[in-house]
């Protein structure tokens, strides 16, 4: 099992890179989170990486997190969920967000995802519920990060995407409820 790369970045042609360790180039494909956290082609990266072996092909898949990688392997046991689609869902949410998600039972967030539909949504947050281990509002009582789920769907209501009500959210205090934390956070939204 191959379970860490780190070389120098080749090439970057999304989802795929290319990353040549000790003379061997790896094709790895990444999510958009990891994608766009990379350097330029000719920079040193490590990427924790997993390793599908199929009858067909062999697929090298990297993370720059082992937050990341915990949530792909999570997501590829589902029943008809494959690597594909995990990648996707990766790419569309980070991992704070999925897990946000999936604990306040959220599937309209999951399904503006492509390739994710309601009754895979449905059975996303059936089978992730609890499996996201210090993922999404962290050391939050799980009626503070309901709440804070709320807010983000709220926002997202109005029009804001998830990346920006997530980063609303995080500056709101911790006890806020869900009326006053909108209202704070489309006021730093605003800004």
């Amino acid at each position: 099992m191959i379970g860490r790369l780190k070389g120098t970045l080749l090439e970057k042609a999304p989802p795929a890179i290319l990353l040549d360790v000790s003379g061997v180039g790896y094709e790895v494909d990444v999510p958009m989170s990891t994608f766009c956290n990379l350097p330029e082609a000719g920079a040193e990266v490590t990427l924790l990486t997993h390793f599908v072996v199929r009858e067909d092909a062999m697929l090298l898949y990297g993370f720059a997190t082992a937050a990341e990688r915990e949530a792909f392997r999570a997501l590829i046991r589902i029943s008809g969920v494959g690597p594909r689609i995990a990648l996707a869902v990766l790419s569309g949410l980070t991992v704070e967000q999925l897990a946000g998600a999936v604990e306040a039972g959220e599937a309209g967030l999951l399904t503006r995802i492509p390739g994710i539909g309601k009754k895979t949504a449905e059975r996303l947050i059936l089978e992730l519920k609890g499996k996201l281990k210090g993922a999404a509002f962290a050391g939050l009582s799980s009626a503070e990060g309901a709440s804070r789920a709320d807010i983000v769907s709220a926002l997202g209501a109005l029009g804001y995407s998830e990346r920006e009500a997530m980063s609303a959210v995080k500056t709101l205090p911790a006890d806020v409820g869900v009326s006053e934390g909108i209202r704070l956070a489309l006021k730093a939204l605003a800004r």
